[in-house]
């Protein structure tokens, strides 16, 4: 991981932490989301931290998820794969934990795991041109667990369904309407409006705001026990060795349509 690739910073109680991977719309390695999830750890602890920021650089991508050229499969080792694999254990269960507030700002597309960081916030304040959505299916990632489930308390069980296992791609506004995030402004107003989001919690009791957000942990709990090498383990443990996540990542960096027939 480069020095560059996760930038933090701490201003007026308030923790910015920032996917810097222009060049792959901030798609992320399992060590930069393992960074992520240590940075949400140590602002949850941090008494100059009332609320945390989580975005991207630029105008074009908050998060596109995992990076394939680094995730396709034949350059990592197994203990890489598996940290790649098991990262939204941490990183889910950081956001979900951590005692102050998270706030996504998405600042472009919000894709696969970019899209599950930004719904695992308390928070997301979205600008207009932002895009959501999953990839799994599509590119042959078994996403699973908790990291699906969590969706349908935020969306319900068939728009859940419909995100994941159609893979198709959402505006803000269509977000919006759904429930997906809490607003949608211009980019030009995006940082203004974050601010006022994060000036209207920090005049807030923190101590309140920590035993809410335990609260709606608790209603979360059952399905934060299920990870996604327990669902891959349970359906199909040999996945990674059928040859299925490799056509799809090929597929992808090849920009053709993938061919899974020979799996069904």
């Amino acid at each position: 991981m480069a020095a560059d690739d996760i930038l933090f910073e701490i201003k007026d109680y308030v923790a910015t932490i920032t996917i810097n991977r222009p060049k792959v719309l901030n798609a992320c390695t399992g060590d930069n989301f393992d960074e992520i999830e240590r940075l949400v750890r140590d602002s949850g602890t941090n008494h100059k931290v009332g609320v945390v920021v989580v975005t991207g650089v630029g105008e074009r991508s908050f998060c596109a998820g995992g990076d394939v050229n680094w995730e396709k499969g034949n350059e990592q080792t197994e203990r890489e794969k598996k940290q790649f694999d098991e990262y939204k254990y941490n990183l889910d269960e950081a956001l979900a934990t951590c005692p102050k507030p998270v706030i996504a700002r998405v600042n472009g597309y919000a894709i696969g795991a970019g899209n599950h960081l930004q719904y695992f916030c308390d928070f997301t304040i979205a600008a207009e041109h932002a895009i959501f959505g999953q990839n799994g299916p599509r590119v042959g990632s078994p996403a699973g667990g908790r990291s699906v489930a969590h969706l349908a308390n935020i969306l319900g069980h068939k728009r859940a369904r419909e995100m994941w296992m159609l893979a198709r791609r959402y505006t803000a506004q269509q977000a919006l309407a759904w429930g997906l995030i809490n607003a949608v402004v211009p980019m030009a107003k995006l940082d203004e409006e974050v601010k006022k989001w994060t000036d209207e919690l920090l005049a807030l009791s923190p101590t309140c705001l920590k035993i809410l957000k335990r609260s709606f942990y608790h209603h979360m709990e059952p399905l934060m026990q299920r990870m996604m090498g327990d669902l891959v383990a349970e359906v199909a443990p040999d996945y990674y060795s059928t040859g299925e996540q490799q056509e799809g990542a090929a597929a992808f960096l090849e920009k053709r349509k993938p061919d899974f027939n020979r799996w069904r």
